[in-house]
């Protein structure tokens, strides 16, 4: 049996992120999907504080929080390349940065705000969210990826925007990312999603525009009139 086992869903970005770390970082793992809606009694008990994936299960221990992990999996396997962190201590500082930043200033933002809000409620919440994407703008100046030459943390930690803005775009008929305004995000996005051990990771794309757009259309519902 697998020392290492992943609980995830088929579309869940944050286990994404632990995917392409264990796939990055070559470690062997067996991956075992949920269902959110009927949760099993062996990831209740594994997570029974946030109760979702991912979890990661290693010697029979579970570490929940798909960041958390990701510094578990780098920590726990310094020997195998690549490094998902830098060496240098400024270095590893920024890279979890740029992923809490992520996490708090463009995440939210965007699936809590810009994908359910309509009309001139959603171009606000764009505008905030622009802002915000200009930072990221910034510090791909001159790289390839937000690790430098390689992926690293931080590019795990953006992961989701490789594939999710254009379900975004596609569900909301709302261009999220344009060119002339983040030319660099956008190709740190098609790089990020043709690197190596990352390219054969992706989830179905109609499916995920198929099960946002229902998503969208409940959270619409459910906003006050």
């Amino acid at each position: 049996m697998a020392k290492v086992k992943l609980f995830r869903t088929w579309s869940s970005p944050f286990a994404l992120r632990i995917v392409w770390a264990l796939e990055v970082k070559g470690i062997e793992y067996e991956m075992i999907y949920e269902d959110l809606s009927n949760k099993s009694s062996i990831l209740l008990q594994y997570n029974p504080v946030y109760k979702k994936v991912p979890v990661l299960l290693h010697k029979g221990k579970p570490i929940s929080e798909s960041l958390v992990i990701l510094e578990y999996i780098e920590e726990t396997w310094k020997s195998k390349t690549p490094s998902l962190l830098p060496k240098d201590p400024y270095q590893r500082a920024m890279a979890r940065y740029w992923a809490k930043f992520g996490d708090d200033k463009i995440l939210p933002l965007i699936w809590e705000e810009a994908f359910i809000k309509q009309g001139k409620d959603q171009e606000e919440a764009l505008v905030a969210v622009h802002e915000n994407l200009k930072y990221l703008e910034v510090e791909l100046r001159g790289k390839k990826f937000l690790g430098g030459d390689a992926v690293g943390f931080a590019d795990l930690a953006f992961g989701w925007l490789a594939n999710l803005v254009s379900v975004f775009e596609e569900v909301t008929c709302v261009t999220l990312i344009d060119r002339e305004k983040f030319p660099l995000l956008l190709t740190w996005m098609q790089n990020f999603m043709d690197a190596p051990k990352i390219r054969d990771t992706w989830p179905p794309c109609d499916k995920l525009i198929t099960k946002f757009r229902a998503l969208r259309e409940t959270l619409i519902a459910k906003e006050p009139k």
